[in-house]
């Protein structure tokens, strides 16, 4: 049986490259979604109006 190693290197190195890719665009999705996230608590935070709703006006 005979082996092709630089056909085998070069698969090896393209495997690896493959999942570094995967690996850094993962990581940039859950920076994106984590940024996001903390965006849209800020904006959740900041329409809070505490003024509101703690009073009922009623007429007979």
């Amino acid at each position: 049986m005979m082996m092709d190693i630089p056909a085998l290197s070069v698969s090896m190195s393209h495997s690896q490259l493959m999942n570094d890719v995967g690996i850094s665009l993962f990581k940039m999705a859950k920076e994106q979604a984590t940024q996001q996230s903390q965006q849209f608590v800020q904006m959740m935070a900041q329409s809070v109006q505490p003024h509101l709703g703690g009073n009922i006006d009623l007429r007979a």
